[in-house]
């Protein structure tokens, strides 16, 4: 079962506690890139986060959005009594001074940075956390599930490709016999030719023979690309997505072809030759897209 890098998942819920929904993209990368967009109350689970999508999203570049209202409040602000005091008697020391007026001191600590702290109630945004996890995990399961669609529409246009190849390389199977027969007729009269030559030598001959025969020979590779293209669909139907195993399979598919194409010195295989090339480059196009 493969799966597709592009996804989507969505995952919403209303409570008197919190308004929270969760979108998650996934889009086509040769590695995990995961980026998580989480409001500042939830900075500290970012690792947590990005850990629920590396392990069910596995791979690819994954985009999570945050949208999040709380109800109540999880956190409380106080005054940062020792800062205050501290940068009040600095301002008045420096207005007591210079003769300067002094009224609007206090306003100004009371700006200044770190005037404030907020503390927050870890067991209410335990509390909270708890049910964002659940909705995460959601949205999480809607973008896998997404991506299974996605990867049964990719699996059966696989399916057709590779069928296609298979059929041309049958034609390739049956043509292979006239082209052997043809071969045979040019090296009958090039034979002629050579034995009725003055210089003519039998033993060099028949080793040069030998070499052009196996190398116009593509049983191997005929044999080799019906093998590749059985366990293309066999990986295709496996129980783990593997589009980087896929992408091997595809270059070893388009190897047996390019090397039929340069042996076969006929010109109906090489016309079939370019259409196996056509089949394969829209599997090449497309197992990026796997995960």
């Amino acid at each position: 079962m493969i799966k597709s890098m592009t996804g989507f998942g969505a995952s919403r819920i209303e409570t008197d506690k919190m308004t929270l929904g969760i979108e998650i993209k996934t889009l086509n990368s040769k590695f995990l890139d995961t980026i998580a967009r989480l409001p500042s109350v939830f900075s500290s689970k970012e690792i947590e986060v990005k850990k629920m999508l590396s392990e069910k999203l596995t791979r690819g570049k994954i985009v999570m959005s945050f949208s999040y209202a709380s109800n109540q409040s999880v956190s409380e602000l106080k005054v940062n009594k020792e800062v205050v005091m501290k940068n009040y008697q600095i301002l008045k020391g420096t207005a007591d001074a210079l003769s300067a007026n002094d009224a609007d001191i206090f306003r100004l600590v009371m700006t200044m940075p770190d005037a404030y702290t907020q503390s927050s109630d870890e067991d209410a945004l335990g509390e909270i956390w708890k049910e964002v996890r659940q909705v995460i995990a959601q949205a999480i399961d809607a973008c896998d599930e997404f991506r299974i669609q996605e990867g049964q529409a990719l699996s059966k246009e696989f399916e057709g490709y590779i069928f296609q190849i298979g059929s041309l390389l049958e034609k390739t199977a049956a043509r292979d016999p006239e082209r052997l027969a043809h071969i045979r007729q040019k090296l009958h009269k090039q034979v002629e030719d050579f034995v009725n030559h003055e210089s003519f030598d039998a033993n060099r001959f028949e080793q040069e023979l030998v070499y052009y025969i196996e190398k116009l020979d593509i049983s191997e590779e005929k044999v080799r690309l019906k093998h590749h293209l059985e366990y293309f669909i066999e990986t295709l139907h496996s129980a783990d997505s593997n589009g980087k195993k896929l992408g091997f399979i595809a270059q070893e598919i388009g190897r047996e072809i390019n090397t039929i194409g340069s042996k076969a010195n006929d010109g109906e295989i090489q016309k079939l030759v370019v259409e196996m090339k056509e089949e394969l480059e829209k599997i090449k196009e497309q197992v990026l897209n796997i995960v």
